[in-house]
């Protein structure tokens, strides 16, 4: 790690490219949320009009679920400004210092959400 060092335009610029790639990430996390949701009704309304007969789950996870991708994805796009506007400070202080803590905490979020995604989809094969 340096210390002291001036920060360069290439810097900033890395930053300013690291905080469009988060929020390309957002777009889609909310986009995904979004579909999640929609396909859900579609699929009951489709259901309603072609009238089979069969019997859909009455608990709606896929609405949980896609609701919490949207949310997910706008807190995203917060934690993503406010580590583009610390990155920017340290830049201009000449003294930027990585973390890594709260990486650790999204791994561990998407990790856990993936756990009760694979839980709820066992649940559902069964």
């Amino acid at each position: 790690m340096e210390k002291d060092r001036k920060a360069i335009p290439n810097d900033h610029l890395a930053n300013e490219r690291t905080f469009l790639a988060w929020i390309r990430t957002c777009i889609a996390t909310i986009g995904l949320g979004f579909v999640v949701v929609k396909f859900s009704l579609f699929i009951r309304q489709l259901a309603l009009v072609v009238d089979t007969g069969t019997k859909l789950p009455n608990h709606g996870y896929s609405s949980i679920i896609g609701i919490t991708l949207v949310i997910g994805g706008m807190l995203l796009a917060l934690f993503a400004y406010y580590r583009f506007k610390s990155t920017q400070q340290q830049l201009l202080a000449g003294r930027f210092r990585p973390s890594s803590g709260i990486f650790l905490g999204i791994t561990t979020a998407i990790i856990l959400l993936g756990i009760i995604l694979v839980a709820y989809l066992l649940q559902r094969v069964r």
